[in-house]
């Protein structure tokens, strides 16, 4: 059982990480086509609010697509690999020698793409408040990207003690029902011996 458990689960992560670098340019083709496209039909800098949101829609399936793909990592190092394992191994790799892997948000293409995604309405905007209500959803994303990130990088950590607290009292839950049904059986016996001791009387 968790034989399989273990293999059905290495198996989704491969796949979330193969569908995550076919996301990447998929949104990118995307997003350049949409930009394209909206630039030659919308003529004021308000079209740059279009691939934006192509943009948008695309990063945060990378980001839910890489926060699974931890989780389930997580999950597999606490309750399948307590003497060791790939999980346990790439974890301890990353803490050992920070920075040494590629950014697995593609955070700083995208803030590249919102960047470029910019620059129509900075060049062409007609009024400051015009440049002002485009450049805040642009901002608001790069932010947003970059909390993402933040998240990403205590993400395991913080779920490694999550799963270690579940695992300590998923272990402590069989001890506990042991020991309430033992009080259980302790009290019933209490409760017939009155009775037995009157019929005999």
């Amino acid at each position: 059982m968790k034989e399989d458990e273990y293999k059905a689960l290495r198996a989704t992560i491969q796949h979330r990480g193969t569908a995550r670098m076919v996301v990447l340019p998929i949104v990118f083709v995307g997003w350049a086509g949409t930009a394209v496209a909206a630039a030659a039909v919308i003529t004021v800098p308000v079209s740059t609010l279009v691939p934006l949101l192509i943009l948008v829609a695309g990063f945060e399936a990378v980001f839910a697509l890489h926060v699974n793909i931890e989780r389930i990592g997580r999950y597999l190092q606490v309750f399948h690999e307590a003497n060791g394992g790939w999980e346990r191994v790439t974890m301890l790799f990353g803490q050992r020698f920070p920075g040494s892997g590629p950014d697995p948000l593609f955070g700083r293409l995208f803030v590249l793409a919102t960047s470029v995604n910019f620059l129509p309405a900075g060049l062409g905007f007609e009024s400051i408040p015009e440049l002002v209500l485009l450049a805040v959803p642009h901002l608001f994303f790069i932010n947003r990207i970059r909390m993402a990130r933040a998240f990403a990088a205590s993400q395991r950590a913080g779920d490694l003690e999550r799963f270690t607290a579940l695992a300590g009292d998923l272990r402590a839950e069989p001890t506990e029902i042991a020991e309430n049904t033992g009080q259980d059986q302790h009290g019933g016996t209490e409760t017939r011996r009155p009775g037995t001791r009157e019929g005999n009387g």
